[in-house]
């Protein structure tokens, strides 16, 4: 997607430890109309599968997986980060480790949202190492329910995360795949 790789080039911030900063438009500060538009785009390129749900994690994919259910018109499920006091009964739960983080936490969804069966498109906006799509295919394993693919905002294409999930079957559609990233710029790999 063009309009994403211009953003990220004039608004993204490349931090040490590999870690690029989209706050100003993604993941802090949304610029909405853009995630409208991106969450069009995740419509269009999976238009060819039944989704019933769109599931993503607590808290950076909520806004375009959002998006996605409404261009879709398909509800959205996000994981929770943590165990809260209104959550009823025994959760579907799997352990995510967090690259940006540095941290493992657990996530959580309530069994009555996720449902046997049910076709659930991924959504989220980062995927550098694959342990939250991970986590998030775990829930879905829990629930009997199939994963029809994973729509990314944004990958890092350097990182093995997507390789690993690819092989293993998951149809994974990035809307812009970082190939390099330094001092001197981000490079892009052509799609």
């Amino acid at each position: 997607m063009k309009a994403l790789k211009d953003k990220i080039r004039t608004e993204g911030k490349i931090l040490p430890g590999s870690v690029l900063k989209v706050s100003s438009f993604l993941n802090h500060q949304m610029d909405s109309d853009f995630i409208m538009k991106i969450g069009e785009e995740f419509a269009r390129r999976f238009q060819d599968v039944p989704v019933d749900k769109i599931l993503t994690i607590e808290s950076s994919g909520i806004a375009v997986a959002l998006a996605v259910g409404t261009a879709l018109h398909v509800p959205v499920l996000f994981a929770k980060k943590h165990l809260t006091s209104n959550i009823f009964g025994e959760p579907y739960q799997t352990v995510v480790h967090s690259y940006t983080h540095n941290s493992d936490y657990t996530v959580v969804v309530e069994r009555e949202y996720l449902n046997q069966g049910e076709q659930v498109l991924l959504i989220d906006d980062f995927l550098a190492n694959g342990k939250a799509l991970e986590g998030l295919l775990e829930l879905i394993s829990q629930a009997g329910a199939v994963a029809v693919g994973a729509g990314i905002v944004i990958e890092k294409g350097f990182q093995e995360g997507g390789e690993r999930l690819r092989q293993a079957g998951l149809r994974v559609e990035s809307l812009a795949i970082i190939e390099d990233m330094d001092e001197s710029g981000i490079r892009f790999r052509e799609s």
